[in-house]
């Protein structure tokens, strides 16, 4: 047993399972003589719902993490190099893709027997950007571990604050002409450079938008399954209920049967030990005529002679 691995498994429960589950991994611990680690476990913290939803969505959805990333890393360079008008349509990327992740996240709670509410999904929603606009906290989410939502702070300024002018400058005097070529080539350069990271980022978050439609089609679909499979468990249910009551009725027959061939057999055995008394006392009758028959005999036969 080893911190991480008990991490993974908590943070993989749902958030009402949590404590009951870290005190006893922690007591585990303490009987295994690891004072140490028990300690360091029972520091854990049960997650939030917004983080325990967003843990959830990146166990179940590992494939959808990295290009997450990707458009992370795109957009954090086009807000360190890129004007307004570009970075609103980076912008609309990113809230597609944090839209369709956190409803994903929402459905998956739903499926793991806890279900969220809207106000939970915009808590998602916050972290999304947050994992969007620090790399820290992308890697602190990637983990699966998060236990509350990120400080609101954290985010991409809004593309009008990154494309308003600052203070003027003094004028400066005209720069020499060959000055003034190495800076056309250094911005030409640097343009260029913007360029490429503008159009890297777009394909991330088109892939990223792509690979969120397919998860989106594959959720639908087994959404409707899940349905199907509930509808049929339904119906299971209601014929179990039925052959239960059924059955019940049956077992109260067999019990009132059971009663009344007792109830015969109790009969029967009385009229088998009045059929033997009677047959002895007939026996016994049968004996004493017989007797007297043969006394009347000898004394018939005494008389004659």
């Amino acid at each position: 047993m080893d911190l991480e691995s008990v991490a993974d498994e908590l943070y993989g429960l749902r958030p009402q399972d949590f404590t009951a589950a870290r005190d006893a991994r922690a007591a585990e611990a303490r009987r295994a003589g690891d004072r140490a680690l028990a300690g360091r476990i029972g520091k854990l913290r049960r997650p939030s719902l917004a983080a325990w939803a967003s843990n959830l969505l990146v166990r179940e959805r590992p494939e959808d993490i990295e290009p997450l990333l990707r458009v992370g890393e795109g957009l954090r360079q086009a807000h360190r190099d890129l004007d307004g008008a570009q970075l609103r349509e980076l912008s609309r990327q990113q809230h597609l893709v944090i839209n369709a992740l956190s409803r994903q996240a929402r459905r998956l709670t739903a499926r793991a027997g806890h279900p969220v509410g809207e106000d939970v999904q915009r808590e998602v929603e916050g972290i999304l950007h947050a994992v969007l606009a620090d790399p820290e906290a992308a890697q602190e989410w990637a983990a699966g571990h998060l236990v509350k939502a990120f400080d609101q702070t954290v985010g991409f300024p809004a593309a009008a604050d990154v494309a308003r002018p600052g203070p003027a400058r003094p004028a400066r005097a005209a720069p020499a002409r060959k000055e003034a070529r190495s800076s056309e080539k250094g911005r030409q350069k640097a343009d260029e450079e913007r360029r490429r990271r503008l159009e890297q980022a777009r394909r991330d978050a088109e892939e990223a938008g792509r690979v969120l439609d397919a998860r989106r089609t594959e959720a639908d679909a087994a959404d409707r399954q899940a349905d199907d499979a509930q509808a049929a468990v339904r119906t299971v249910e209601q014929r179990i209920s039925e052959l239960s009551e059924e059955l019940a009725n049956l077992e109260e027959q067999r019990r009132q049967a059971e009663t009344v061939a007792g109830k015969a057999r109790d009969r029967a055995a009385d009229a088998d030990r009045r059929l033997r008394e009677a047959r002895r006392t007939a026996e016994t009758a049968v004996a004493q005529v017989t007797r007297l028959d043969a006394r009347a005999d000898a004394r018939r036969t005494t008389g004659r002679t």
